[in-house]
């Protein structure tokens, strides 16, 4: 009989503005349930900090360039997630075994086998009295792999226990956009897509965000207001698109892409250009993993832009439903993927596989540490 875990999830995305906190039990295998989920908003030095740093890193020789400032803002967000873990606690009676540290990315390079998550797992696990699983990339990037993503096996996971019909995609619209296929193997002229494939697809929430923090004191459009308020620039629009190339890279960060095309509109209309920029993307990137019968099940900060998501929903013709619709809060995906990742970790099983990250052979993640 598989012993059961309880495990605490930490993950703060690519829109950098707070940590989703959630604690499962589960075997690390096919079992689990969710027990508790929680988001803390950063404050503003520690969001204005890691902007800062985070636009700063532009290639790998920054990460040495800025290593002072580095570590002074990782030790700021560890100290926070310390205390958002010792918050949690007080909510549940649950005796925590892991915590999965995901940390806070601020640079990822496959082809350089270089990643940074800002997060020191060590002092988490000295300031919590926990055992902590962290630096989940890693191992994966040592066997050949992207890094990422990681989620695919939790995606799985769900899928399996919410008896989600196949074939699916879950689409993960963070401020890059990955996705999960789970069905059968077919071939779409380009290559066959086994029954089981994941990867990142293009760009997501990040030059909507990057656009709204540049002209406004907000993080985000929030429900796509804003667009929805501007107009389209037809002819930028038009000659962005054309000048779009699919990028051959297995992984993305959000330094792949930039919004230099809407520089000078006004706040509404670029906004508005971005998205339908956006939604046209990715409605094209979709369309190459497309089978007649297939759902496309959405996850990620990105759901929540109603407008976006119309116009992603009026340029495919498949069922698009939100994560949420079959009782999934769609808030804490990644958050609680942590946490299972964690306990996988621990039971040395892998959390990468050829048919997701690209690694030569399955590879498990995180190290632990127990530093109290």
């Amino acid at each position: 009989m598989s012993k059961y875990f309880y495990s605490l999830g930490l993950m703060s995305g690519t829109s950098m503005d707070g940590v989703d906190a959630s604690i499962i039990q589960s075997d690390g295998k096919s079992k689990y349930k969710s027990i508790l989920d929680k988001y803390f908003e950063y404050p503003k030095t520690i969001y204005n900090n890691l902007t800062t740093l985070r636009d700063k890193i532009k290639s790998s020789k920054d990460l040495k360039k800025h290593q002072k400032q580095i570590k002074f803002v990782e030790n700021e967000i560890t100290i926070f997630h310390a205390k958002t873990v010792n918050e949690i606690l007080k909510k549940t009676k649950a005796n925590l075994d892991f915590i999965g540290f995901h940390g806070q990315t601020i640079f990822h390079n496959a082809k350089q086998k270089i990643t940074k998550q800002l997060g020191n797992g060590k002092l988490l696990s000295k300031l919590t009295k926990k055992k902590v699983v962290y630096d989940f990339r890693q191992n994966d990037l040592k066997n050949g792999g992207e890094g990422a993503p990681l989620t695919p096996i939790f995606h799985s996971l769900l899928a399996n226990k919410y008896k989600l019909k196949t074939p699916n995609i879950f689409l993960n619209i963070g401020g890059i956009t990955n996705f999960t296929y789970l069905g059968k193997s077919f071939d779409t002229g380009k290559k066959i897509i086994k029954n089981w494939y994941a990867n990142d697809l293009c760009l997501g929430n990040c030059l909507i965000d990057q656009w709204i923090r540049k002209k406004t004191k907000k993080n985000f459009d929030k429900d796509g207001k804003i667009a929805k308020s501007g107009k389209i620039n037809k002819e930028r629009l038009k000659k962005a698109l054309q000048n779009y190339k699919v990028i051959k890279k297995d992984s993305l960060d959000i330094k792949d892409f930039n919004l230099s095309f809407v520089n000078g509109l006004s706040l509404n209309d670029g906004a508005a250009t971005l998205t339908e920029y956006t939604a046209q993307v990715l409605a094209d990137h979709l369309m190459i993993h497309m089978l007649d019968n297939i759902k496309i099940i959405l996850c990620g900060g990105g759901r929540k832009n109603k407008f976006l998501i119309k116009k992603i929903k009026n340029k495919l013709s498949h069922r698009v439903l939100l994560i949420d619709d079959y009782g999934i809060n769609g808030d804490f995906i990644e958050s609680q993927a942590f946490a299972y990742l964690a306990i996988r970790s621990f039971l040395k099983l892998p959390i990468s596989f050829p048919e997701t990250t690209g690694c030569k052979e399955p590879s498990t993640g995180g190290v632990l540490v127990k530093n109290f």
